[in-house]
């Protein structure tokens, strides 16, 4: 029999689980309807402009499909708008709307503050080590 709590994919994905919860409280006490996906996505825009859906997607990590799904719900909220791209007509293009932007602004502080609750249960040197494994991991880290 297997133990799945020294597994690593299982603890990656209650990480995750945890992770996500933590985010959805801190914005639904903040008064935000914002997605951890929805935040980088619009982090990344604003970051990139005049960035493409599908780089948008490889930027965050997300496949294509679901991403269209993610920029379709930041349309009808009106915190984003797509355009077809002036160089590629097969492309579109995702900028920030002044919504966009504001909401971007109230909500970062939010998240870079839920980011400890994350890592509450660590000491300091073990959220720094364990930032800089899950950096090598993802291949999110510059200096590998």
């Amino acid at each position: 029999m297997h133990d799945i709590h020294k597994m690593p994919g299982h603890l990656a994905r209650r990480l995750h689980q945890i992770s996500v919860a933590i985010f959805a409280e801190h914005m639904r006490r903040a008064g935000f309807d914002l997605t951890p996906v929805q935040f980088a996505a619009l982090s990344a825009a604003a970051a990139t402009p005049g960035v493409d859906q599908a780089q948008l997607a490889r930027q965050i990590a997300y496949d294509p499909v679901t991403m269209s799904g993610v920029i379709d719900r930041l349309c009808k909220k009106g915190l984003i708008s797509r355009n077809i791209s002036p160089t590629d007509r097969r492309a579109r293009v995702i900028a920030l709307t002044e919504a966009g932007h504001n909401l971007l602004a109230q909500a970062g502080p939010q998240v870079a503050a839920l980011q400890a609750d994350i890592l509450a249960p660590l000491s300091q040197d073990e959220q720094a080590h364990l930032l800089r494994l899950l950096e090598k991991i993802t291949g999110a880290d510059p200096s590998a």
